[in-house]
């Protein structure tokens, strides 16, 4: 979709109309582009980072035939029946190659050494029994009539030289990792680190540890938001810089933005971003750059505001620094993030894939109050293998987010009956 032109919401007083999610994502999306420019890591460190180039392979893997277990190396032709005898004609362990295998002779041959010349199958050592002989590597009795390839793994059955391993865009996981080292690679072309400055807004948010439970006054809340935001932050590969609680002031709101801008790609703000007197994030966007998202069609999640802050140039990068600002309430705020800020991140380090598929389930639970907007609700799977609803979807209530194990996907307008086919979202894919 292409950029939609920035809101001028300071010309008017009327608000506009709620934004369906697609298109604030499709939007978001967009902002994002071109992706952060590129660094070389260790392998060793570069997990959940996004490869900034295809991953080409110099080598074949394996590079020749080799042995899947400990055992024999043997001709099927001199296995016609069980109860063969061979004579061990030589021990070839991992490392070293043996000599061509000469016909009525097998090879005591171990996990990963390479298959001798002219054998064309491998006999588990469970499947035979050895006769030791003085004077040399004794004789070996095949109990079974073994075919042929058995427990040969082939050359190149993994990689083969030129093969793209890995592509441009894949996020790592410990497997591709361990591909990597497979074909060479210690380091690693990545997505610099995200630069996220996070901060929050609200007179009444107290620290944990700073006052004890007993002590807070009336109104005072603890500070959640800063925790999970921290951690989610942390598993997507950024590097965040916590500003702390920002006073619900105009002009200390505006100070915080400015200073964030000029050293991060990212800002995001919890709280403060309705419609409230006390609400100075979006004046603040406004007074410093623009705003080209506001509310959307979300449930739980309507205040959500995209903009952008331009540098001055005091700080390392030239351009414009981007800002989200997600809801208070700790449900919307989390749920705001997953579903548009996760995305958004993962482009902006040039990520293939972004957004997780739903799951077909069953719901076990009626949802008899539709809405106009589009809900997201806490739900975890059942051992009868359909959906149990969390029962209370109020955006204040975290503890659903920890009972749950992910989101029905509830389009605007949308009621269910027990049994009916609902798409589910595995918090499993949104919090990896």
């Amino acid at each position: 979709m292409a950029d939609s032109p920035a809101v001028p919401f300071a010309a008017s007083s009327r608000r506009p109309p709620l934004l369906p999610l697609d298109d604030a994502i499709a939007q978001l999306l967009a902002k994002a582009r071109p992706a952060l420019p590129s660094e070389l890591v260790s392998t060793f460190d570069a997990d959940g980072r996004v490869l900034a180039e295809d991953l080409v392979a110099g080598l074949t893997v394996p590079p020749r035939d080799n042995s899947a277990m400990d055992g024999y190396a043997l001709r099927v032709a001199d296995c016609a029946a069980p109860g063969a005898l061979l004579k061990v004609a030589q021990r070839i362990p991992a490392g070293t190659v043996g000599t061509p295998l000469l016909p009525g002779t097998a090879a005591r041959i171990f996990t990963g050494a390479q298959i001798p010349e002219g054998a064309d199958a491998v006999v588990m050592q469970e499947d035979t029994a050895a006769i030791a002989e003085e004077g040399g590597l004794g004789s070996v009795r095949v109990e079974i009539v073994p075919a042929a390839g058995q427990w040969i793994r082939r050359a190149g059955e993994d990689v083969a030289s030129g093969d793209v391993v890995l592509r441009k865009g894949e996020r790592l996981t410990p497997a591709a990792l361990g591909l990597a080292a497979s074909i060479g690679f210690d380091r690693l072309p990545v997505a610099r680190k995200p630069r996220v400055a996070l901060l929050s807004t609200g007179d009444e948010l107290v620290m944990p540890g700073e006052v004890a439970p007993a002590a807070m006054k009336p109104g005072a809340i603890y500070n959640s938001n800063r925790f999970f935001m921290r951690a989610l932050l942390h598993r997507l590969g950024c590097e965040v810089h916590d500003l702390g609680i920002v006073p619900d002031r105009r002009e200390a709101t505006v100070e915080a933005l400015r200073e964030a801008a000029e050293h991060n790609d990212l800002i995001i703000t919890t709280g403060g971003v309705s419609v409230g007197e006390e609400d100075h994030i979006r004046a603040a966007l406004q007074a410093l750059g623009e705003i080209d998202l506001w509310s959307l069609s979300m449930k739980p999640g309507k205040p959500f505001a995209y903009g952008s802050i331009p540098r001055s140039g005091r700080g390392d990068a030239q351009g414009h620094c981007h800002v989200t600002g997600l809801p208070g309430n700790p449900v919307s705020s989390f749920l705001t993030f997953l579903m548009l800020v996760r995305p958004f991140l993962l482009t902006l380090q040039g990520a293939s894939r972004v957004t997780p598929e739903p799951v077909r389930m069953r719901a076990d639970f009626d949802w008899p109050r539709a809405d106009k907007r589009r809900e997201f609700l806490r739900a975890r799977r059942n051992a009868q293998g359909g959906l149990d609803l969390f029962g209370n979807q109020s955006s204040g209530v975290l503890t659903s987010m920890v009972w749950g194990d992910g989101l029905v996907d509830n389009p605007s307008g949308q009621t269910i009956r027990a049994g009916d086919p609902v798409e589910f979202i595995p918090l499993a894919a949104l919090l990896s």
